[in-house]
């Protein structure tokens, strides 16, 4: 049964266009992801089905039968009551059936007066149907359910009696995340839910939103996340929906070779329109009543042809890439014995931790157990109270700071990568610029106005620029779109640099690092591997210990082989690029060389002699079969190279 349905709605904002017959159609369980890059109006979107704003054009349904809840960047907390309480309103029925009963309760246990039977039994009965419906709306469980929800949201019991007006941003969007799953509505729409939560809180929602009955509409730039709760997929992009059926991964693939052939029939269209359009330019110019009508007849066909629509391709930023200026020592990082403590409270101690040339490590942990704070440490931000750290020869720091604390609210875009780069060319910092999606005018914004996702743009270009050789990174992928996620990962996974890295964002965890280090209060606990590595050695610990043991039995000799073997298939994939852009060059030129034959088809000295129109044709025939062996090995090498 279909509870929300849109038929071409369209929202614009003055002569902006932000969207524009966005069509379709969601059944009652589905549970769908909304994606797309920032500002293609997602956000909109919701606000539109939340009725916050009104369509301009087009049908909007929801089933009134359903309960609609929305987690918005708008917070409905009340500031004066604590977090407990603020989560008790949800259930005001439930308080004020208790209210009633407490009331009974003290009228049963007056004294028996005989001559007010009636009276006594009319209060008995209230208690009883009272409390029936008291049990029945779930009085009984309640507390528990606010304490499960909270907990698993990463709130401790201490936090419980905390004032709203206390917590930070991100914990009151936490408390009004709570608030609206203790609702239960029907129809659950989530804008980026896993966003202030740690590893432990988002795997806890993921499960809750799995179990989940009802509708979900998830806007979300966490992979993972969408992979493990999603069932249909919808891509919001230049102002229409593109519907997928399956989760992230699954709409993914399809989009690709959706993209692929609707490309293809594009490239065909336009490369026939073109010839087309050459050959009645070809007949107008011999200038003769019949090549004049062949023109003209040839223009209708053209002008009745249903144009094939370009396929869409999403914009971000793209061309990410670290380099390194100077190359460091094998030993980037030692720490011993490191330890923090704030008032009463113990972050970590007994710290160790060693940290070699080229390796990609995660730092992960429970919110507030100083994972932040043992970055400023090795940043000489902050002193820890015992311990040492040591980094090692030609180890140069950048480090990417999640807060954007190192940006200047009173400069210019411009100024602001400028000033720490003097060295650079007007256009060299232009360019720089415009690869982060900052051109024209875009360059003179002031800092203080900008998005969360255009300073963290900033941040990572002039990361990239400085060529430090140790990484410091600490949620680098918040604020960022799909397309950027992947182009950073892409660009880490190319860096010949050292990498750490504070991250919630389980896919690009999985994707770029090889090594998870767990910080709780008495250390750090290591995995040799992914996320998924990780999750799987934490539910079974010995999983992976035979493999480990051979890992660590190997001989040196044995690794010097297998280094060998690299640096060979290294060589060989060199060999193959080469081969596929030599491939990629004869396949345009004989391209061309095509077009011209079949131009020359079009000459009245040609098509009026046989002789020459079967001698262009058989070279027609000869320069295509030449081009169809060409494009199976540019298939080959291509699929080689993906490998």
């Amino acid at each position: 049964m279909i509870v929300v349905s849109c038929k071409n709605i369209g929202k614009s904002y003055g002569i902006d266009k932000i969207l524009e017959n966005i069509t379709f159609s969601i059944n009652d369980g589905e549970k769908v992801g909304l994606i797309g890059p920032n500002g293609a109006g997602k956000s909109t979107l919701f606000k539109i089905l939340t009725f916050q704003l009104e369509h301009d054009t087009g049908d909007l349904f929801i089933d009134k039968t359903k309960k609609l809840g929305y987690l918005s960047q708008h917070l409905d907390l009340d500031s004066n009551n604590t977090i407990y309480e603020e989560l008790c309103t949800v259930f005001n029925d439930l308080l004020e059936i208790e209210n009633k009963l407490k009331v009974l309760e003290i009228k049963m246990g007056e004294p028996y007066d005989p001559s007010k039977d009636e009276y006594h039994n009319k209060v008995i009965k209230d208690y009883t149907t009272y409390t029936e419906l008291y049990s029945a709306k779930g009085g009984y469980t309640y507390k528990g359910l606010i304490g499960r929800v909270l907990t698993g949201l990463g709130f401790s019991n201490d936090y419980f009696d905390k004032k709203i007006s206390i917590l930070s941003g991100g914990q009151k969007t936490r408390v009004a995340l709570c608030k609206l799953l203790l609702k239960n509505p029907e129809i659950l729409l989530l804008d980026e839910p896993t966003n202030h939560l740690d590893l432990d809180a988002i795997e806890w929602l993921e499960e809750y939103l799995k179990n989940y009955k009802g509708t979900v509409i998830l806007i979300s730039h966490d992979r993972y996340f969408l992979d493990a709760i999603t069932n249909k997929t919808f891509e919001l992009i230049n102002g229409h929906v593109n519907c997928f059926n399956g989760n992230y991964t699954k709409a993914l693939d399809l989009k690709k070779k959706q993209y692929e052939i609707e490309l293809k029939a594009y490239t065909l269209q336009q490369e026939d329109i073109k010839r087309q359009e050459k050959i009645i330019e070809r007949f107008r110019s011999f200038n003769r009543e019949k090549s004049i009508k062949a023109a003209e007849s040839r223009q209708k066909a053209l002008d009745k042809i249903e144009r094939v629509k370009r396929p869409d391709k999403e914009t971000g930023v793209t061309r990410i890439e670290f380099e390194t200026l100077i190359k460091s020592g094998n030993d980037v990082l030692h720490v011993e014995n490191l330890s923090k403590h704030f008032e009463d409270k113990t972050l970590f101690e007994n710290l160790d931790m060693d940290i070699k040339k080229g390796e990609k490590i995660a730092l992960i942990g429970e919110n507030g157990r100083g994972k932040t704070t043992f970055f400023k440490i090795l940043l000489d931000k902050i002193k820890s109270d015992s311990g040492i750290k040591v980094l090692g020869k030609n180890v140069f720091v950048g480090y990417y700071d999640q807060e954007q604390s190192d940006l200047h609210d009173e400069k210019t875009i411009i100024d602001e990568v400028w000033d720490d780069f003097p060295e650079l060319t007007t256009t060299e910092i232009r360019n720089a610029l415009a690869a982060f999606l900052f051109t024209g005018d875009d360059v003179f914004k002031i800092i203080s106005t900008l998005s969360g996702g255009e300073k963290c743009r900033i941040n990572l270009l002039k990361l990239m620029l400085s060529k430090n050789n140790f990484l410091l990174l600490d949620e680098p992928t918040n604020h960022l779109d799909i397309v950027s996620r992947e182009a950073l990962e892409d660009a880490l996974l190319s860096y010949d640099g050292t990498v750490l890295v504070i991250s919630h964002d389980r896919y690009f965890l999985n994707k770029v690092v090889s090594k998870i280090l767990e910080l709780k209060e008495n250390g750090i606990s290591e995995y040799l591997g992914n996320y998924s590595y990780y999750i799987e050695k934490k539910n079974n610990p010995t999983r992976f210990q035979e493999e480990e043991e051979n890992k660590s039995l190997k001989t040196k000799t044995q690794i010097n082989t297998e280094k060998k073997k690299k640096r060979e298939n290294e060589k060989q994939k060199r060999v193959r690029k080469v081969e596929l852009k030599n491939t990629e060059k004869e396949i345009a030129d004989l391209e061309k060389e095509l077009e011209d034959l079949q131009n020359k088809l079009c000459l009245e000295e040609v098509y009026s002699n046989p002789e020459k129109s079967v001698e262009v044709n058989n070279k027609i025939t000869e320069t295509q079969n030449t081009l169809d062996s060409l494009y199976e090995k540019w298939d080959e090498l291509s699929s080689i190279m993906e490998d």
